[in-house]
């Protein structure tokens, strides 16, 4: 009897103890404020999967302006002849090139075999004047574009974010550089008012200034305007940044060609030695050094001087100028 007591005291407090833990435990250990908390928070987790869902869809959107904008890069690396002549400022047409290359080549011929070089080393003069003098003064003329553009785009940039936190819209701020800026600034931001006067996107109008100005600042440029009018975001906060980057490769670049001038000078005295030395023996004993242009084997030994000479210079060349 006693022990059936005792069993029946146990149940019911099991009993008791069992709806104590379903229904008051809840209340007392806030146990059904941690449910309701997580239930506003399972409620509001559809807005975060959106917001997360924008920001994914804005950085493939970068993406993917990014991957085009080097497609497009890639493609136009190999430029014709007539666009080299654009991106040097002429306004020259191939045919005008090929024929101004040619009377240069055949006057040097001329001139060469007339001076009793030999038809070999008149062959050699031709080519180098037909073909090598109009490509380096070409690529001259090119390098000396860029670099007045490149002195002139961070002044550029300043005035278009001056003008964006004025309350100018992109395009009108573009007009002011292109009014006030020198040349070649000047006419390559003409180029992108006229390629978007004629309904091309902004964006698109500016990323094409890489094609024809192929530096890595113009690049810049076109990637910052094409990426914020497609994706959005603080164009001013943007354009400054790249302010900033174009100032500091602009110091960099200078602290490089002023490390590197000993160098170039010590490359441009053993390239000169040769034909120096060359140029005093024939003005001192002209029989003694003329045997080289007037005897097939001189010829011969003067065209393999003359190659090996270009190569080394091109070899240092490629030595103390680096891209960064």
């Amino acid at each position: 009897m006693k022990t059936q007591t005792l069993a029946l005291a146990f149940l019911a407090a099991t009993a008791i103890g069992g709806i104590a833990w379903v229904f008051i435990y809840p209340l007392l250990s806030g146990e059904r404020k941690a449910e309701s908390r997580r239930a506003s928070i399972a409620r509001s987790e559809p807005a975060a999967r959106q917001t997360e869902k924008s920001q994914r869809s804005r950085r493939e959107q970068v993406e993917g302006t990014l991957k085009e904008l080097e497609a497009r890069r890639q493609k136009d690396s190999k430029l014709s002849l007539g666009g080299r002549l654009m991106q040097a400022g002429l306004d020259w047409s191939t045919q005008k090139f090929i024929t101004v290359s040619a009377v240069v080549g055949a006057v040097f011929f001329v001139v060469t075999f007339m001076l009793g070089g030999g038809f070999l080393g008149a062959i050699g003069m031709g080519f180098a004047g037909g073909f090598g003098l109009p490509r380096w003064v070409l690529n001259f003329l090119k390098k000396r574009r860029e670099k007045k553009f490149l002195a002139a785009l961070p002044d550029a940039v300043d005035v278009i974010v001056r003008g964006i936190k004025a309350g100018l819209p992109l395009f009108e701020s573009i007009k002011v550089v292109a009014a006030d800026s020198p040349e070649p600034l000047k006419g390559e931001f003409l180029a992108i008012i006229e390629t978007q006067a004629v309904g091309m996107p902004l964006g698109d109008a500016c990323a094409r200034l890489y094609e024809r100005m192929p530096v890595p600042e113009a690049n810049f440029f076109g990637i910052v305007v094409a990426i914020q009018q497609k994706s959005g975001g603080n164009l001013s906060e943007a354009l400054g940044n790249l302010s900033k980057v174009l100032r500091d490769r602009k110091k960099m670049a200078e602290k490089i060609q002023a490390m590197s001038m000993e160098a170039k000078a010590s490359a441009g005295i053993i390239g000169s030695l040769p034909p120096i030395v060359m140029l005093l023996v024939y003005l001192t004993t002209p029989g003694y050094i003329s045997v080289l242009w007037t005897n097939p084997t001189g010829q011969l030994m003067l065209v393999g001087c003359v190659t090996w000479m270009s190569i080394g210079i091109m070899v240092m060349k490629k030595m103390i100028n680096f891209d960064f």
